[in-house]
């Protein structure tokens, strides 16, 4: 796991990351966890019989004064993290030290340390990202109704409302939501299981042990493992955090892009330097940290998908990569979701220009609307693109896509000037945007209301 050290050249270390989600890799909150199930596994080897009840008590007190600094001390004499510990704590509990580790392998240790650290980070995850669900729901609601351009392809589409494009991004956020929710009854379990899984060194009561540790921690325990918690779990943590942080770029690319000079419909209002030599500068900064922190987190999936193939009951290769994957994936996602609380908090809208890009096509977005028209008045719908084609593409300069229909003879034969203007309303031609929207932060409001 990470390390908090100070002047680290991981930015992870200082940089990216709250202070509450980066304690939880630091090797002191990496021992206390393992310190946590093995004070478990004596509870539990003192109800299957195995141990005596009052080594429990005894346990307790000699693990207080077990440091982070003296384990891995002794690591590094050893080789191996777990049997440091479980030396030190076999040195200093006295008769009761005989019992310690009894039965168990590492990685029942680490893997159910592992739980306990993916709860709390998921936690974290999860009430920060109800936050941002939240705020875009809020602002879904405060624009539901303020025109603006729908894009494809880059290109000038047919009218949304910023309402509308907010609550796209609340559907698919609490879809991620609902993805961590579910993901955590499958990876958040306990493994007490011993060397190859089949629980021999606890002398037919492994899942009386198995039940103890499990009830101890409030953790549910795998079905059936090797001598590790089967790794498909944490590639799907992993992945589901890609997603997400994956989401969340696309939000900020979307600030970034309607942020660009030429567009300028959103842009991020923080005071700050845009450029060293160009004082008239107002970067996307916060946006652009979302996306780049993105690319490290999807790039994380593939070493999480490698782990999946072991040898046999297991082989140590998903560990060194597992010790910088996971508190790396929390840690970036963690970042990322900061920046996007921040980057909602300093966001505004600039409604002038919405309205000015309406009518940079000079009627051209709304060809749509005009042939569904000569679709009810009889006219083929192929031909009515065919039509609509030619003259969108063929405007004079400064002239209007209505003054062009006019001129057509077709359409002026087919269409009044009255329904050309109302085919051309692009406040009219908005579907049902409403429903839409209502529908989305429903479903949000369920999602987050009822955590599965």
């Amino acid at each position: 796991m990470l390390s908090g050290t100070t002047g680290s050249a991981c930015p992870l270390d200082w940089r990216y990351g709250s202070e509450e989600m980066r304690e939880l890799f630091t090797v002191e909150g990496v021992v206390r966890k393992y310190l946590l199930v093995e004070k478990a596994l004596m509870a539990g080897l003192a109800r299957a019989g195995l141990a005596p009840e009052s080594c429990v008590e005894v346990f307790e007190d000699c693990a207080l004064r077990v440091t982070a600094g003296e384990v891995y001390a002794r690591e590094a004499e050893l080789g191996h993290d777990i049997a440091a510990l479980t030396f030190i704590l076999g040195e200093r509990c006295g008769d009761c030290g005989r019992y310690v580790h009894l039965g168990a392998t590492s990685y029942d240790i680490v893997d159910t340390a592992w739980a306990l650290t993916i709860r709390e980070a998921l936690t974290i995850v999860k009430r920060k990202l109800a936050e941002v669900i939240q705020r875009l729901a809020d602002l879904s609601r405060e624009y539901k109704d303020v025109l603006m351009v729908g894009r494809t392809h880059g290109q000038h589409a047919v009218p949304i409302t910023l309402g509308f494009k907010f609550a796209n991004y609340v559907y698919e956020l609490s879809r991620s939501y609902e993805r961590l929710c579910e993901l955590s009854g499958r990876v958040v379990k306990s493994k007490v299981s011993g060397a190859v899984g089949t629980m021999a060194g606890w002398l037919g009561r492994g899942l009386e042990v198995e039940a103890a540790v499990s009830e101890y921690l409030n953790l549910a325990p795998h079905a059936i493992s090797t001598q590790v918690a089967p790794r498909d779990g944490f590639a799907e943590l992993v992945t589901s955090l890609a997603i997400l942080a994956s989401q969340l770029d696309r939000f900020a690319l979307e600030v970034r892009e309607l942020s660009r000079t030429e567009i300028g419909e959103l842009y991020e209002s923080e005071p700050r330097v845009g450029s060293s030599t160009m004082p008239h500068k107002r970067n996307p900064v916060t946006s652009e940290r979302i996306s780049g922190l993105a690319k490290i987190a999807r790039s994380l999936v593939i070493a999480a998908l490698e782990n999946i193939p072991l040898m046999h009951e297991r082989d140590l290769t998903n560990s060194s990569s597992e010790r910088i994957l996971i508190p790396h994936a929390f840690l970036v996602i963690d970042q990322i979701l900061e920046d996007t609380l921040k980057l909602l908090s300093i966001l505004r809208v600039d409604r002038e220009a919405m309205e000015r890009n309406l009518n940079l096509s000079r009627g051209a977005i709304m060809t749509e609307a005009v042939m569904i028209k000569l679709v009810q008045k009889g006219l083929p719908r192929h031909e009515a693109h065919k039509i609509l084609t030619k003259i969108s593409r063929s405007l004079k300069p400064g002239e209007t896509l209505a003054e062009a229909l006019m001129r057509d003879e077709t359409i002026s034969k087919t269409l009044s000037q009255e329904e050309i203007t109302e085919a051309l309303n692009p406040r009219k031609y908005l579907g049902n945007y409403a429903e839409l929207i209502d529908r989305a932060l429903k479903y949000a409001e369920e999602a987050l209301s009822n955590p599965r």
